[in-house]
């Protein structure tokens, strides 16, 4: 489906169900739910179902909210994103992993070691390493989904880099 003919499906989708029309929420629902989860995973790690719960949850609660139903993915990513790091937060993940023996490249459990030494950040290093380095997004939008400073990302960013470089050489 070309894009213009499914932005104009999501478009009236969305009109619909913020009418109520419970037939278009559940498409939506379907439409959102695998986007929104990729969104979280990076950045919840474990805790990833629940954070696209609950991303979903207010996404629908404030559907009414929504002026422009173009932006529905923007919208609902920067919902995910605040999601994702409050249930990272309270999870308490700060744990560190064990990372003695690192493999070679190609091997099966390198991307399992890559999120054992994402799961060392803090939810918001691993939210803005997700938004510029997977999403590709530039620093004022991240900084407007996350809801700081361009500079804040910026630092972060730095620091997110650094901290995961300095846990994958040891």
């Amino acid at each position: 489906m070309p894009d213009e003919r499914r932005d104009d499906r999501t478009v009236r989708l969305v009109r619909a169900a913020q009418r109520g029309d419970t037939l278009a929420m559940a498409e939506l629902l379907d439409l959102l739910a695998p986007y929104v989860g990729r969104v979280c995973a990076p950045i919840a790690l474990d805790q990833a179902a629940d954070a696209a719960q609950d991303a979903l949850v207010a996404v629908f609660k404030s559907l009414r909210t929504l002026k422009d139903p173009a932006a529905l993915h923007g919208w609902a990513r920067a919902i995910a994103v605040r999601e994702a790091v409050r249930t990272a937060h309270r999870a308490a993940r700060a744990l560190p992993a064990d990372l003695n023996a690192l493999p070679a490249r190609g091997d099966p459990q390198l991307s399992a070691d890559i999120r054992d030494v994402l799961d060392r950040l803090s939810p918001e290093h691993r939210a803005v390493l997700m938004l510029r380095d997977v999403e590709g997004l530039d620093e004022r939008t991240a900084a407007s989904l996350l809801g700081v400073r361009t500079g804040t990302v910026k630092s972060r960013l730095h620091r997110a880099r650094d901290t995961f470089r300095k846990a994958w050489t040891s």
